[in-house]
């Protein structure tokens, strides 16, 4: 009800804004019993560092009307009824069509976005002034069946030497799920096609390294009991949440920056919309520093170019793409195999 609605003051950039938040009381995540309310104050309590990892990108809102247990879909273009202080930039999808995508500047678009029935936050790769090209290497591993967080610990870690080795810093957080997410800071200066390949090239070759922990299957039947690269997150238009957003999972988790020397010790499942704001307050962002020196792929280029010289060529995009020159045949990556 109307009458029910609070208002939220929201510091920034810009001065305290007032943010209206309706139903605070609504309950999104039942089993943790947190509220809309509860939400919107854990984005102002995070807000600097939610902005300092996600802001200045186009974002795509994963929103929730009834809940984390209720129906969901992607919201691209800025929902309606947006502040006059949110800001939009077009962006162009592999379909070659162009939409605007919301841009959060400051902490009160995040709550403004939650007062929208956002959980999860999806930036780009790209900032908005650049959405063509990437500033930033995204590396999802993602446990398969019989694996989780623990598996991927080890790959993680082996990925980090990996990126060290073509002089990139690489940086992690947990997906607020079973998963973990690398991320090393690039020179904007390729388009995604490119760092699709740069994602291939370092796959395969942290392939050839753990063939027993990591594949780069597009067919799920093929992967087994090991970690996937999941190179298509690397696609246009294709995210996956953002650092400091919280998941739509039952504990009310949170995808959150850690340190690599906390990796092996922690439980991805404490990382919640309860607990982080404390570990913020008294640990700093771990991702705080992460564009300070951009790296370069091009040797990851070059692995690329090595591996088609070698008879590797390219490897399955998501069916809504559009077909690619040199790709093999397109089809869910759960279908059975067909000759």
């Amino acid at each position: 009800m109307a009458a029910d609605a609070i208002e939220l003051t929201v510091p920034g950039p810009h001065g305290d804004r007032s943010v209206r938040i309706s139903s605070p009381t609504r309950v999104i995540w039942p089993e943790a019993d947190i509220t809309k309310r509860d939400l919107a104050e854990y984005l102002v309590a995070v807000g600097a560092a939610f902005v300092e990892a996600n802001g200045d990108r186009p974002i795509s809102l994963q929103r929730f009307p009834g809940g984390v247990d209720g129906e969901q879909f992607f919201s691209k273009n800025p929902p309606k009824g947006a502040p006059e202080w949110v800001r939009s930039v077009p962006v162009t999808y592999p379909s070659g069509r162009s939409h605007p995508q919301l841009v959060i500047d400051e902490p009160a678009t995040a709550v403004w976005a939650a007062q929208m029935n956002t959980i999860v936050f999806h930036p780009w790769a790209s900032r908005a002034g650049n959405s063509d090209n990437p500033d930033q290497l995204r590396i999802d591993l993602d446990p398969q069946p019989g694996t989780g967080f623990a598996e991927a610990v080890p790959v993680a870690l082996a990925l980090r030497e990996l990126l060290a080795e073509v002089d990139l810093t690489a940086f992690v957080k947990t997906s607020g799920s079973r998963g973990i997410h690398v991320f090393a800071p690039i020179e904007a200066e390729h388009d995604f096609l490119d760092v699709r390949h740069a994602v291939i090239a370092l796959g395969r070759e942290l392939e050839r390294r753990m063939p027993d922990e990591v594949t780069t299957k597009w067919w799920k039947e093929e992967r087994g009991d090991r970690i996937f690269i999941d190179y298509n997150q690397a696609n246009r238009d294709r995210t996956m949440a953002g650092a400091y957003s919280p998941r739509p999972v039952p504990a009310a988790t949170v995808s959150c920056p850690i340190e690599w020397d906390e990796i092996e010790a922690t439980d991805p499942l404490q990382h919640t919309i309860r607990s982080v704001p404390a570990r913020l307050a008294e640990h700093g962002d771990p991702w705080a520093t992460m564009h300070a020196h951009p790296g370069r792929i091009d040797t990851l280029l070059e692995w690329w170019q090595r591996d088609l010289d070698d008879g590797l060529g390219e490897l399955p995009f998501p069916p809504d793409f559009p077909k690619m020159p040199g790709e093999p045949m397109r089809v869910q990556p759960s279908r059975a195999r067909k000759d």
